[in-house]
């Protein structure tokens, strides 16, 4: 075998990058700076004229700023030209950019201080100039769409806290009734000649998801009776409401379980929507047409193997239907009668989100590759009345530390599982990976479980994988049964099975990479977030005699706690347990890490954000005293200000560091002196 330096110390070379940051420009590796300083394109609206796309553009903070989340800045791309130019934003947060319907204004979300509190709607010139206040709730509005003719703005607000109970918390009656402090997002008009809105019904429903008929004379929107999270995912209901007024919001059609994008035909007739096939579907995955006039839902994609993500309407007849299929994305144009379906290439692109313009026929879009972050692309006709597409086109170029840097390769492999299942995952190689040669593995595992990992641009503050493989690292993102991207049947294989036969298939993946002559067996780790972490305490306990090290972040630890104290107990236990803790007791504490802290051996770094409601930190803190009294070499940090994940800039690169710093002490390479011995 050959024999390799050991790299410097993470915590060195973090060190070096913050002291001067000019140094990596040259170097062509990518750093942990380099990582979280990455832009990328998030939302993107094509003008009426097909002319132009407004887009967003999240921006990290700098050291320098206040701690808090990335900003996100609008951007607009003229088409002819190619070329993009910043148009509002700078140290705020600017979401959801749209146009009016002459293509005179582009509005967008924002909260500014200054000029009202909340976050509001503000528009500005489509030729420039300063943005103005359209809104002025007392609370911030969530999303909105503007009317056919352009007159008026519908839009989902919630309410702040009246000004008698900001006084009483003042005074110190400030205690949390639980869910009695819950704002409901109420459905509101804008007149925006005139600036005055109203709410549309008194009824309290948690609106979202917007739609106006093409005629102007009505809403159809998704809300769900409560303003809780669980609820929203599991018990939304679809609506219409008419917008003469009078009117309470009748329900379109009986949905069950998850619901997902939706949107209206051109001529008003037909609403396709995406949804589940049951309640404990864990993806609303699936594509459904329903006359708005009164029928029954038709589902287009019954037995497809891959899961629907987004959709629009090029005409009456036809749906633009994007899909995960595997670990890439897919675009098809769906007949929305025989429901056939025809592909249109997306060059190997992974797409974050997408705009389509039935009357110019441009398809805007933001996506990723392996080699960079979601960027803008457009797709145009050729010329006037021609059928013929142009390729895709790249317009953004918004991370200019990439060029040049060297970057490891990846592919999509794949392996059999438990009971003989084809299971697929990515797999990046160290960077200077030599065939022969075997090299510490690391697992970097998706959460959900129904989230999957695609063959795109895989490396983020919590999943450092260029910077693992930059290490000597093999890395493995496994999609194991239970993931999104294969079909229903796929995403439903791990129920009332958590941990069981979703865990072989991983174990499966390194057997595999074991056989090929890529892994050592006797250096693999693995990390994850919230289900990703579940699965790593799960490998740490349960499995620990295939682990050498793990990551724990977010991680769920005790199934039977983690029911009480989560925001998502229905969404947990009816869709991926098929029951709840108490009906089956001894199965949910047998998965639960903490229930094999006897077989316990490999050294664990347990991290959580100190707000997190999806899983609490309790979870991190019983798995880290529990290795501690076991006598495992364990770290517990908990992250001030953080939800379910990390957003400031200092706390990713915190994370990252631990986390290369963990591995590289437990999975370290031989040095030339240990060899030599």
């Amino acid at each position: 075998m050959k024999t390799r330096l050991r790299l410097p110390s993470i915590a060195l070379t973090l060190l070096i990058a913050i002291a001067t940051p000019g140094l990596f420009a040259a170097d062509a590796v990518l750093t942990p700076e380099i990582v979280v300083d990455l832009s990328r394109v998030t939302a993107v609206a094509v003008s009426p004229a097909g002319d132009a796309v407004a887009y967003t553009l999240e921006v990290p903070r700098q050291a320098s700023d206040d701690p808090g989340h990335s900003y996100s800045e609008l951007w607009v791309a003229t088409l002819e030209d190619g070329k993009t130019r910043h148009f509002a934003g700078s140290s705020e947060e600017i979401n959801s950019p749209a146009w009016s319907p002459d293509g005179e204004l582009i509005t967008f979300r924002v909260e500014r201080e200054h000029v009202h509190e909340g976050v509001q709607i503000y528009a500005i010139p489509a030729d420039g100039g300063e943005a103005r206040l359209l809104t002025k709730q007392t609370g911030d509005v969530r999303n909105y769409r503007w009317s056919p003719d352009g007159q008026w703005i519908a839009f989902a607000a919630k309410e702040h806290d009246s000004e008698a109970r900001e006084e009483e918390k003042d005074a110190g009656n400030d205690w949390v009734v639980w869910g009695e402090e819950s704002k409901y997002r109420h459905l509101w008009l804008l007149d925006v000649e005139s600036g005055e809105s109203h709410r549309f019904f008194e009824t309290d429903l948690d609106a979202f998801e917007i739609h106006w008929t093409p005629d102007g004379q009505g809403i159809v929107f998704q809300a769900n009776a409560t303003a809780r999270i669980d609820d929203e995912y599991m018990f939304t209901d679809i609506y219409r409401v008419s917008t003469g007024g009078g009117q309470e919001p009748t329900i379109v059609t009986p949905t069950v379980g998850k619901l997902g994008p939706m949107a209206i035909s051109p001529d008003g007739k037909n609403l396709a929507y995406l949804g589940a096939t049951a309640l404990n579907d864990p993806v609303a995955q699936n594509l459904y047409v329903l006359p708005l006039a009164g029928g029954t839902p038709r589902n287009l994609t019954e037995g497809y193997e891959g899961s629907a993500a987004n959709l629009a309407w090029p005409d009456n007849d036809t749906i633009l239907l994007l899909s995960v299929e595997g670990e890439r994305h897919a675009l098809y144009e769906v007949d929305a009668q025989s429901a056939e379906r025809q592909a249109s290439g997306l060059d190997g692109l992974v797409v974050r989100q997408f705009d389509y313009s039935p009357a110019t026929r441009v398809l805007a879009i933001a996506a990723e590759s392996p080699d960079h972050p979601a960027e803008l692309f457009v797709r145009e006709p050729k010329g006037p009345g021609d059928s013929n597409l142009r390729a895709l086109r790249r317009l953004s170029r918004h991370n200019p530390a990439l060029d040049g840097v060297r970057l490891a390769r990846q592919e999509v492999i794949q392996w059999k599982g438990a009971q003989d299942w084809d299971i697929r995952g990515i797999l990046t190689y160290p960077l200077d990976y030599e065939e022969g040669e075997r090299y510490p593995l690391v697992l970097q595992v998706h959460g959900g479980p129904e989230g999957v990992s695609l063959d795109g641009w895989t490396t983020t503050p919590g999943y450092p994988v260029q910077l693992l493989a930059a290490q000597g690292y093999a890395v493995l993102q496994p999609n194991y049964r239970g993931s999104s991207g294969r079909g229903v049947a796929f995403t439903k294989a791990d129920h009332d099975d958590l941990g069981g036969a979703e865990f072989e298939d991983i174990l499966a993946g390194i057997d595999a990479l074991v056989e090929r002559g890529i892994a050592d067996p006797d250096r693999v780790g693995t990390g994850g977030w919230s289900y990703g972490g579940y699965l790593s305490a799960w490998a740490a306990t349960r499995h620990s005699e295939r682990f050498q090290a793990s990551v724990v972040a977010a991680g769920l630890t005790n199934w039977i706690a983690f029911m009480g104290s989560t925001d998502i107990p229905y969404e947990m236990s009816i869709v991926h347990w098929n029951s709840w803790w108490f009906d089956e007791p001894e199965l949910h504490w047998q998965r639960s890490p903490l229930a094999h802290l006897d077989t316990a051996r490999t050294p664990t770094l347990v991290v959580t954000g100190a707000e997190d409601k999806r899983v609490h930190p309790e979870q991190a803190m019983e798995l880290h005293t529990g290795l501690r009294i076991k006598d495992v070499p364990t770290e517990l940090v908990f992250y001030p200000r953080e939800p379910h994940g990390l957003r400031e800039r200092a706390h990713r690169l915190d994370f990252i560091g631990r986390t290369l710093g963990w591995f590289e002490k437990y999975l370290a390479t031989p040095t030339v002196e240990a060899m030599e011995d």
